[in-house]
């Protein structure tokens, strides 16, 4: 009998879990792209990049279940994935974009896992551009990439009113730095409270032709984390507002973001403005104008992106994009957010163009 029922209960798990709405979906997206004025030399760069086109390639499992009463239960798991080599991206995390489990009813979603700070969330909103490889991703990787373990997290929306919140005791445990990959800043630390700790806050107003949106994230240190923030009295605090309007075949959109670094004691500003323009149903331009400057310097930096997708179909595109950035004082922006390895020489300009495919299934 023991067996009868182990062989059911094996049997049954599958039908079960075949009965529950999951969706495997994913998004495949490279090219090749071009960069000048590489290194002191200024020497030029062809390659197949790692990290992005016009969206990250990316695989991920999604589901829900009904629970009655208006309220379900929904999860997400989703990769990264190096189209050049197929390598695990995010610090060669196996679910690194987005791993969480929660609930969702009337009052909003709470959920629990490593996922996006409200930070991405606003910016998803006002930047034209997006995680595109030419971007304000040139001016601070974290802003594409915005993302945090441990987290607890809501978000709601209520008529046009959308508000949301995260917090993390730690923020980053892979040690793959420097950069959003892995910041090595564990946190869950006995004690110590504020070691590694994270929160992001959202506050939007959307309606059918304009919204506008505001939101904070910070992040705590810790011992031996990455970026210069080893203690966790020290802070990266990061700032935004924006907004956007659509028209008939357009939408057109700004942000601001101001970035306080404690470990660097250097304040900052990015300013945005874009827009995307449906030539056709098939044919979309896109550009973008922002800036960087320090305050209390010289540095700062011009960046200028555009973009020209043609869909094929429902879920494939060509596309083809460029960027030109002008660093000033001693910055070395790289155009490119696509690998690492293509920063020019202090003060100087570089441009970079890409032309790809995107896939999404």
């Amino acid at each position: 009998m023991a067996m009868t029922m182990t062989s059911a209960m094996m049997i049954g798990a599958p039908l079960a879990a075949a009965a529950q709405p999951v969706t495997l979906y994913g998004v495949l997206d490279t090219g090749v792209e071009y960069v000048n004025h590489v290194g002191p030399s200024g020497r030029s760069l062809t390659r197949v990049p790692t990290i992005t086109g016009t969206f990250p390639s990316r695989w991920g499992i999604r589901g829900s279940e009904d629970l009655g009463g208006g309220m379900k239960a929904v999860f997400a798991l989703e990769s990264g994935i190096g189209m050049d080599t197929g390598s695990l991206n995010q610090g060669g995390r196996l679910f690194g974009l987005q791993a969480w489990v929660g609930l969702n009813g009337p009052w909003g979603q709470a959920s629990i896992g490593r996922q996006l700070t409200m930070l991405l969330w606003a910016l998803q909103d006002t930047d034209v551009m997006g995680p595109n490889i030419y971007g304000i991703g040139a001016f601070d990787n974290y802003l594409p990439n915005a993302r945090v373990d441990n987290a607890l997290a809501y978000k709601g929306t209520f008529g046009a009113v959308t508000l949301g919140a995260t917090y993390s005791p730690g923020r980053d445990t892979v040690n793959a730095g420097p950069g959003p990959s892995g910041m090595n800043c564990a946190g869950e630390t006995p004690g110590s409270s504020r070691t590694c700790r994270a929160w992001s806050a959202l506050l939007a107003y959307r309606t059918e032709h304009w919204g506008v949106n505001g939101a904070a994230d910070v992040s705590r240190g810790g011992p031996g984390a990455f970026g210069g923030l080893v203690r966790p009295d020290q802070q990266d605090r990061r700032l935004t507002t924006g907004g956007y309007v659509r028209l008939d075949r357009a939408r057109v959109a700004v942000n601001w973001i101001r970035r306080d670094n404690d470990a660097t004691a250097t304040r900052s500003d990015v300013f945005a403005a874009g827009v995307s323009y449906d030539v056709t149903p098939a044919f979309n331009l896109a550009g973008q104008v922002s800036r960087l400057r320090y305050r209390h310097g010289a540095n700062a930096a011009a960046l200028l992106a555009l973009r020209g997708t043609y869909s094929l179909g429902r879920r494939t595109m060509v596309y083809a994009t460029s960027g030109f950035i002008d660093n000033d004082g001693q910055l070395a922006l790289s155009v490119s957010g696509g690998a690492p390895g293509s920063a020019p020489a202090a003060g100087a300009t570089q441009f970079g163009t890409m032309v790809g495919v995107r896939h999404a299934f």
